[in-house]
Parts: C-alpha cells; sequence; structure tokens
C-alpha cells in the first residue's frame, strides 16, 4: 500500500488535473449543501408539517430535523471503510440513490411516524456524501491547502442555509410542506448527474484497502491511536453540537421569543452569510496564520462571546432586545466559519492513507455526537435564550478541552517541529 507524503500538497492523482478547479470546488459543495438543504428547508415547515400529521408538541416536531441528523450521523461509519476498498464514486451514487429514493417518497408520506423514518433513510444516503466529498478532497491536498480548499468549500456550502429557508417559506406561499421534499428529491438527482460525469475516481488503486475486519480494525485504530487526529475529532464533534441546536430551535426563538413570524428566515439567513464569509476569509488567511491559531482563537472568542450573551439574556429576564440579541450572535457564528474547517484538517492531516475511514469517523462524531449534543440542548428549550447559550458555553468549552487535549496543553501554534 503506497502512502501519501508531504509532497501531495498539490493535486495528487495525474488523472484528476483535467477537472478545472472551481469545478471540483463547486461538485463537492454540492454534495454538502445536500445535507444543508435536506436540513434548512424544512426549518419554515415545522409548525405546519406539525399540524398537518398531527403533532401537537413543538419539541417533538424538531424530530423532522433530529432523525435525518441521526441518520446521517450513523451511517457514515459504515461508508467509510467501504470507500477506502471499492473507491469512491460506487459509495457515493449508492448513497445518492437512497437519499433521491427517501426524499422522492416523503412526498407522499401519510403520517409522522412515517416522515421521521424515511428522514433517518434520507440522512443514511446522504451520509455518502459527507464521507466521500472530505475523502476525495484529502486524495487531493493536505495540509493549509486542504484547510484553504475546505473554505471554499464551506462557503459555497453555506449559501444553502441562506437560499434554502426563504425557498421553504416560499414554497409554502403556493404549496405545502410536501413540496420540500420534491424539492430535495430534485437537488440530488442533479447532484447525482453533475458527479456521474465529472467527478472522476480519485483513490489510487494500490491505496485500497481490503474489506476485512482485520483490516477495518487495523484502520480504525490508526485512528483512535492518533492524538491530533481524535483529539480534532472529538472537538469538532462538541462544537457542531452548537450548531444543531441552534437550527433545531431557531424557529422557536425567531417566531416565539421574538415574534416575528414567517420572515424570520431572513434573519436566519443574515447569520448564514456571514458564517459563509467568514469562511470565505479563513480560506485566504490560514496560509498566513496557519490553521492552529486562526482556529483556537476563534473557538475561545466564541466561548467567551456566548458567556457574555447569556449573562446579557439573564439579565434581560431570558432574552436580550432583538437588536442585542443579533448584535451578539452575529459574531459568535463569525467565528464558527474559521473553527470545523479547519479542525477537519488538522484531524484529517495525518491520515491520508485511511482517508475513507477517517472520514467517516470524523463525520460521525461530528453529525452523530453533535447532532445528540444539540438535540440535548433543543429538549430543554423552555422560550427563553438561556437552555441553548448555557449549551453554547459548556459545549465551546468542551471543545476547547479536547483541542488542549489533542495539542498536549498547547494552544494557538503548531507543534515544535510542524508548521500546520
Amino acid at each position: 500500500m503506497a502512502m501519501t507524503t508531504a509532497s501531495d500538497t498539490e493535486l495528487r492523482a495525474s488523472h484528476t488535473k483535467s477537472l478545472p478547479y472551481w469545478e471540483f470546488v463547486a461538485i463537492i459543495a454540492l454534495l454538502m449543501a445536500l445535507n444543508a438543504a435536506a436540513i434548512d428547508v424544512y426549518i419554515p415547515a415545522l409548525t405546519d408539517v406539525g399540524s398537518a400529521l398531527g403533532v401537537t408538541s413543538d419539541n417533538q416536531r424538531q424530530w423532522v430535523i433530529t432523525a435525518y441528523v441521526l441518520g446521517f450521523g450513523g451511517a457514515q461509519i459504515i461508508y467509510g471503510p467501504l470507500s477506502d476498498r471499492f473507491g469512491r464514486r460506487k459509495v457515493l451514487f449508492v448513497g445518492l440513490g437512497i437519499y433521491v429514493a427517501a426524499a422522492f417518497a416523503a412526498i407522499f408520506t401519510p403520517t409522522f411516524g412515517i416522515l421521521v423514518g424515511l428522514r433517518v433513510i434520507q440522512g443514511i444516503g446522504a451520509a455518502a456524501t459527507r464521507v466521500v466529498a472530505l475523502s476525495v478532497v484529502r486524495d487531493r491536498f493536505r495540509g493549509p491547502k486542504m484547510a484553504s480548499v475546505m473554505s471554499l468549500v464551506m462557503m459555497v456550502f453555506m449559501v444553502m442555509p441562506v437560499f434554502a429557508p426563504n425557498l421553504g417559506s416560499a414554497i409554502l406561499v403556493f404549496g405545502t410542506w410536501r413540496e420540500l421534499s420534491a424539492v430535495m428529491f430534485l437537488l440530488g438527482v442533479g447532484a447525482f448527474a453533475w458527479a456521474w460525469i465529472r467527478l472522476p475516481e480519485t483513490l489510487h488503486p494500490e491505496d485500497r484497502r481490503e474489506l476485512t475486519a482485520k483490516r477495518v480494525f487495523e484502520a480504525f485504530r490508526i485512528i483512535f491511536t492518533n492524538r491530533q487526529a481524535f483529539g480534532y475529532t472529538l472537538a469538532t464533534g462538541a462544537f457542531f453540537g452548537v450548531l444543531f441546536a441552534f437550527i433545531a430551535q431557531a424557529e422557536q426563538i425567531y417566531t416565539q421569543v421574538y415574534g416575528i413570524g414567517p420572515t424570520f428566515t431572513l434573519y436566519f439567513s443574515l447569520v448564514a452569510c456571514f458564517m459563509s464569509a467568514s469562511s470565505f476569509a479563513n480560506s485566504r488567511l490560514v496560509a498566513r496564520f496557519g490553521t492552529r491559531r486562526l482556529s483556537h482563537g476563534a473557538l475561545t472568542g466564541f466561548t467567551l462571546i456566548a458567556a457574555l450573551h447569556l449573562c446579557v439574556a439573564i439579565s434581560f429576564g431570558g432574552a436580550a432586545p432583538f437588536w442585542l440579541f443579533l448584535a451578539l450572535l452575529i459574531p459568535q457564528f463569525c467565528l464558527f466559519g474559521f473553527i470545523p474547517t479547519n479542525f477537519n484538517s488538522l484531524a484529517m492531516d495525518p491520515l491520508g492513507h485511511v482517508a475513507g475511514t477517517a472520514s467517516a469517523v470524523l463525520g460521525t462524531v461530528q453529525t452523530l455526537g453533535g447532532g445528540i449534543l444539540g438535540g440535548v440542548v433543543g429538549y430543554f428549550y423552555n422560550g427563553s435564550l438561556v437552555p441553548m447559550l448555557t449549551g453554547f458555553v459548556g459545549l465551546g468549552a468542551l471543545s476547547l478541552s479536547l483541542v488542549a487535549v489533542a495539542e498536549g496543553g498547547r494552544l494557538f501554534g503548531a507543534p515544535r517541529g510542524r508548521q500546520v
């Protein structure tokens, strides 16, 4: 088995050079954006889904989102070893097929329970896109270059939280929540066709790993015993709980706490725009300042602002005035754009020879762990911002602690002898 070296900072496989850089980034971004679409397009429709399918509890309606996240997070661990054995393309198209089929079936679902089940299946299919996307990027790049590419991917990816909720609201004006699944079906078909025609196989035949219990466990052992890789994997999972907690409660916070109504999606999109801008800034700054310095500083800043926001919310009886809420929330999520992308790169950097399995472990912990943590925070929603902001502070502190473990207690710079 050939192992990657530092020389593969540039394009790794000669047969992928024919794909323009911009198109490579766009395809990877679309594959990852399918997941944001499947989550965010439903945000303005949770009340309508509950009313149509007889669900009266606001917190129970969150299962439309949580079920997808759990399926998406749990299935990634399966796709990783498969992609290291059979290649990236075969695994990608199996997953996309499942995603498309579940989205189509959800259009006609008769009960809330069946809808939740189909959302789990849709997430299981989408898990392949996450594993393959990150694996393909690691096949071609490493180090700061990989972080820069993933930042551009995240910038495009973050357009979906801007676009999807507003698209969902527009669809609800002229139709019902069932048309939302039709939109996801069409997006999935489009991604399938584009990737089938243009995305080449990036895993070299000599790098394919046998699909035996011994080889799979060896890959997991490599990942779990690498302190940098596993530490950043856990830190990313903890921090993603912040995003899932916010997504799950966004409709309730904007409509119930602040009484904004259906136009709340515009404010949700505003926050996503700042996240996208910060991801773009990261792609430009990471080579200059390094992945560690940027991400560690951003995580520290996020946690401190979250603590300040919590104190302000408590002082106002549970929620700051809306203008102050936005003034504190926006810088928090600006800093968000500098964290997961760099953490992903730091986790994947030493694991190029088991990239598929590593991507699966990272994605499972990040999504399943983050989804569970975010779901727990969402469950404690009580009509105020206090539970969510308490979760933000706790998850930020937990993530920072895990980063310290990964780095042996040394933050804000590369370990001696490394410049990453």
